[in-house]
């Protein structure tokens, strides 16, 4: 039953995927939460994130945020980082993720998303068969409502390492 909420992979950061490795094997569309995925809750786009967008575009990559924030919001961090946005995405709604492929041109086979919360980004992902990386919270400054679904993150992600060793 837990295997539905599994990540494809766990990984530290956003920032140590190997992005041109995953374009080799095909992949051209990667859609982004944005809040402990890329920057700090509520931060900007900052210097470090931008250099990924940079880096992604040039490499041929289309890239999208997902986020279930309002669009000012998510309009601030997707400007600076020069990339597309869906905001009040209804995530773990598959519309959002979608929509997210649509608008890259992508498909099923070719996209990923990349997020740092199971019950939303990996399993809205997942229930719409998009490859998932899950990635550690960048800081742990969150809200309430995510700070108590981190415990049970934890106990999915307990048996989800347990599976993956076996």
């Amino acid at each position: 039953m837990l295997e539905k909420l599994y990540p494809g992979e766990y990984l530290d950061s956003t920032y140590q995927i190997d992005f041109r490795k995953l374009y080799s094997e095909g992949y051209r569309g990667v859609i982004f939460d944005i809040d402990n995925t890329l920057v700090p809750h509520g931060a900007p786009s900052d210097d470090r994130s931008n250099a990924l967008f940079q880096e992604l575009h040039k490499t041929g990559w289309k890239t999208i945020v997902l986020s279930n924030n309002k669009e000012p919001r998510v309009k601030l961090f997707a400007d600076k980082a020069e990339t597309d946005y869906i905001y009040n995405a209804g995530k773990p709604g598959r519309k959002g993720y979608l929509d997210a492929m649509e608008h890259m041109g992508t498909d099923l086979s070719n996209t990923l998303f990349v997020g740092d919360q199971i019950f939303t980004d990996i399993w809205g992902a997942n229930r719409t068969g998009i490859r998932t990386i899950l990635v550690k919270p960048i800081h742990p400054k969150e809200e309430i409502q995510i700070v108590l679904k981190r415990y049970l993150e934890k106990i999915v992600i307990y048996f989800y390492q347990k599976n993956i060793t076996k």
